[in-house]
């Protein structure tokens, strides 16, 4: 993360499912972080040189890939599913010190507050190695309701989970084959109400949406309310 400005949020994208958010009191979110072998991640594991919380949707290389080494590296809280933070601790050597909830880590519908940021975790439509898919529920320290919604199909409840956290930034997968296409995200877009959509999970595969640009078109359909910012890789957005 380059330059950041007390007060202000910060949201890069990596490529795939990995951003870092820097919250308005200056700490460092790094959500999915993989980093090696990503073709579209334009930094190094060594360039992370702090963080406060890691986060990891689901066990899969592409999104847990380097969690462990960043957390390792950073001395953050690495927040996952039950199943798998014990398998990053006994196969990868992660120390229960820093996982959430004293090395147990959580499971859908949890919540814990780690250095001011409120993180819920929230169900997602998704395949595994280890436990469940998830998504997240970020509340920085200033109120801003961020959602990260990790690899998902869209579902009826996402409206729910608009009318209880109502967000300010969505992040969501648009590329289709592994996740929502872009006429899902579009209407999971209309369920959620943001202020803010960022696509994500897009590109760097043959077989994914290569561009946002029908995902933009669907939500001006759509959701034509919400603002559509799309990202390319290691680009930085600064919340207004």
């Amino acid at each position: 993360m380059m330059g950041a400005k007390m007060g202000k949020i910060c949201f890069q994208w990596l490529g795939r499912a990995a951003f870092i958010i820097t919250s308005p009191e200056g700490k460092t979110i790094i959500i999915d972080p993989w980093i090696v072998d990503n073709l579209l991640c334009p930094i190094k594991v060594e360039d992370i040189k702090a963080a406060d919380i890691v986060l990891v949707t689901h066990d899969h290389s592409d999104h847990a890939g380097n969690a462990v080494d960043v957390t390792k590296n950073t001395g953050a809280i690495l927040v996952a599913m039950v199943e798998t933070a014990r398998r990053f601790q006994s196969e990868l050597g992660l120390p229960a010190q820093n996982v959430v909830y004293d090395g147990r880590g959580m499971n859908i519908g949890a919540s814990t507050q780690i250095a001011g940021i409120t993180i819920t975790m929230t169900q997602a439509f998704h395949s595994s190695r280890t436990a469940l898919a998830a998504g997240y529920i970020i509340k920085l320290e200033d109120g801003t309701t961020v959602y990260h919604a990790g690899d998902t199909g869209i579902f009826e409840s996402m409206r729910l989970l608009a009318e209880m956290y109502p967000l300010d930034v969505a992040l969501l997968p648009i590329g289709s084959v592994y996740t929502m296409d872009p006429m899902q995200a579009a209407w999971a877009t209309k369920l959620l109400k943001p202020k803010i959509v960022i696509p994500m999970h897009y590109k760097g595969l043959s077989v994914l949406e290569q561009d946002a640009s029908r995902f933009v078109q669907l939500v001006a359909k759509e959701a034509a309310e919400v603002e559509v910012v799309v990202l390319e890789p290691g680009q930085e957005y600064w919340l207004k």
